[in-house]
């Protein structure tokens, strides 16, 4: 696992920007350096060693040294690709699995991208054409970024090495804000600062000396169900493709763990790791907040050495401003500060964990893809003009009631309604909170280009399909690269796998979700591995007790400081903030996610725009 960073053009004292562009990003790979300056790109490096720790140095050069290849990532068909290149007469000079990259673009050309298994950010520099080829794996588990400066293409595997750039004029994104206040995460490829975007998953980006930036999509996660699969041999396919990733994803020459909690997802990972480490954290708040004790005894059934942290109040909340700088943009998921900690105590044992990233995305594993069930009978019995009559009616009553919100979403069809895992505040909502109401969008309308590519699918699976495209490169897979990397510890996650998927863009929808349970063929398949209350379990999620803090006047008293602040002033209307805050203090509501959501921006913004020079 690396990081890359570099630019094509030429600033003033060229090896001194790429040297400050690499050493920002040194978390990433501490363990070496590489650098590769001509006239035309500066292109760096930083190495954490996995495999081929001697002489794995990056960059990589093909034989001719006309192509320079830096990469950040696995191969794991590596083998399998230099056979088959070697038979095609290039010689290689490592063991690496980075390799195969700069002797298969020079064979296939951007067509290799095709043929890789595993996970990526790449830059590969074509000396004779003076082209530069960027690429990300299909998912997007590792990060790639890019800008264009003056007249200088800059791109990186994180922000930050972005914005130590010469002339970068760091300008605050209003859109992402706006974005930010619905998902919870910054929507990609638009990010909090002006001019950056992120290269999305399943895409490649050529630029050259015209300036013209050239992105393609190689990649796209459709859903193709074949209803004749049966229960038999869908749990038989996806037993034999899981078990084939993980011993794929566990190829290394250091030693690998894996992450652990009382989910389905983990402990399937962890069901393989007989004998080796396995880590888990928790909060001292009873039960649903401490996956610990379930993992302590599934660790001793499945016979792996468990290893775990109970994280104090204080530790979270004095961790906040370091996770906030790591992660680049504001994350409103709490859960990645236990990732940050989780990853932590990892890194004392190990370079490299698996982890069950993806599954619930790919195998139909979240609650809320119950909802389409939930309301077929309530769509059957009532025209939707009725439907609709009756939400705008309850909608005009004050009070709380149970059935409100169900009467008020039965009303909408799946595109207006779910916009992914997170949804904080609305169009309205958003009118009031910011100063700018302007500002304020639909989030439903950033979502329409989705769902518009999935008319003919199932509304369970326009929601995967949804998650896939949005939530999980925005927030699952975002907070995984950062709060692993930020301890320089390699994450890889079996789940997002080119030949998991095959199996898993099969399923019909009732292999998916049902009634009793979500990812019902993954759980029928883990049972083989594993006890049936850890593989039957529903899902909890990561819990963290934002709730319960808030409620606390010390963390009262913190968020309400910041909710008062310069900056809280400068982007929104701060008597609404406070009302939101002291209506969740005083128990009268659950705003714990709306205040937490705000509260982030705000400490986000005071690192990147108050405490960092611009």
């Amino acid at each position: 696992m690396c990081g890359i960073c570099g630019f094509v053009g030429d600033t003033p004292n060229n090896s001194k920007v790429i040297e400050n562009m690499t050493e920002i990003i040194t978390h990433r790979g501490p363990d070496d350096s590489g650098y590769f300056l001509d006239k035309d790109i500066s292109m760096g490096f930083r190495r954490l060693s996995i495999i081929d720790l001697d002489s794995g140095k990056q960059p990589i050069y093909n034989e001719s040294n006309t192509l320079v290849l830096t990469f950040n990532g696995e191969i794991y068909n590596y083998k399998t690709l230099r056979e088959e290149l070697e038979s095609e007469g290039h010689k290689f000079y490592t063991e690496t699995d980075s390799e195969v990259l700069v002797h298969g673009f020079e064979q296939w050309g951007k067509d290799l991208v095709k043929k890789l298994r595993g996970m990526f950010g790449f830059a590969i520099w074509d000396r004779k054409n003076k082209s530069l080829f960027l690429a990300r794996d299909p998912f997007g588990i590792k990060p790639l970024h890019w800008a264009k400066i003056g007249g200088n293409f800059v791109y990186a595997s994180e922000i930050k090495s972005i914005l130590v750039f010469p002339g970068f004029e760091k300008k605050f994104n209003k859109k992402a804000l706006d974005n930010y206040l619905s998902f919870q995460y910054s929507l990609p490829p638009e990010t909090f600062f002006e001019g950056v975007f992120c290269l999305m998953p399943g895409h490649t980006l050529t630029y050259d000396l015209s300036g013209e930036v050239k992105i393609e999509r190689y990649f796209e996660a459709r859903f193709e169900a074949d209803e004749t699969l049966g229960l038999e041999t869908a749990t038989k396919e996806i037993e034999e493709a899981f078990k084939n990733s993980v011993e794929a994803h566990r190829i290394s020459d250091v030693e690998v763990g894996c992450f652990l909690s009382s989910g389905i997802d983990s402990s399937y990972v962890a069901s393989y790791f007989e004998g080796q480490k396995a880590f888990t954290v928790g909060f001292d708040f009873g039960e649903k907040y401490n996956e610990v004790s379930w993992a302590q005894e599934l660790s001793e059934k499945i016979k792996v050495e468990h290893h775990h942290k109970i994280i104090s109040s204080e530790e979270f909340w004095s961790s906040i401003k370091k996770v906030q700088y790591h992660m680049d943009q504001p994350l409103a998921d709490p859960s990645c500060i236990a990732l940050y900690f989780v990853s932590k105590l990892a890194s004392e044992y190990v370079k490299v964990v698996l982890s069950g990233e993806g599954a619930d995305e790919l195998f139909g594993g979240y609650n809320i893809y119950h909802e389409p069930d939930a309301f077929k009978i309530y769509k059957k019995i009532l025209p939707k003009s009725v439907r609709i009559f009756l939400a705008n009616l309850v909608k005009k009553i004050p009070l709380r009631f149970k059935g409100k919100n169900y009467i008020i979403r039965g009303s909408k069809s799946t595109e207006e309604k779910f916009i992914g895992n997170a949804f904080m505040f609305s169009k309205e909502d958003k009118e009031k909170l910011l100063r700018d109401s302007s500002l304020a969008s639909d989030p439903h309308e950033k979502c329409k280009a989705l769902y518009d590519r999935v008319k003919d699918y199932d509304d369970v699976t326009k929601m995967q399909y949804v998650d896939i495209n949005s939530w999980m490169i925005g927030d699952i897979l975002l907070k995984a690269d950062r709060m692993s990397m930020a301890n320089s510890l390699e994450l890889r996650v079996p789940f997002l796998d080119r030949e998991v998927f095959k199996v898993a863009s099969k399923l019909p929808t009732n292999l998916r979700v049902r009634k009793e349970n979500t990812k019902y063929a993954l759980r029928v398949a883990a049972l083989k591995r594993l006890p049936e209350k850890t593989a039957q379990k529903k899902k909890l999620g990561f819990p963290v007790p934002t709730r319960v803090w808030l409620r606390d006047q010390k963390y009262y008293e913190i968020v309400k400081k910041m909710f008062l602040s310069e900056n809280a002033h400068k982007f929104f209307n701060c008597d609404e903030l406070l009302a939101l805050l002291e209506e969740h203090y005083e128990g009268k509501a659950d705003n714990s996610r709306k205040v937490w959501t705000i509260y982030i921006f705000l400490v986000w913004y005071e690192i990147y725009f108050n405490e960092i020079n611009s």
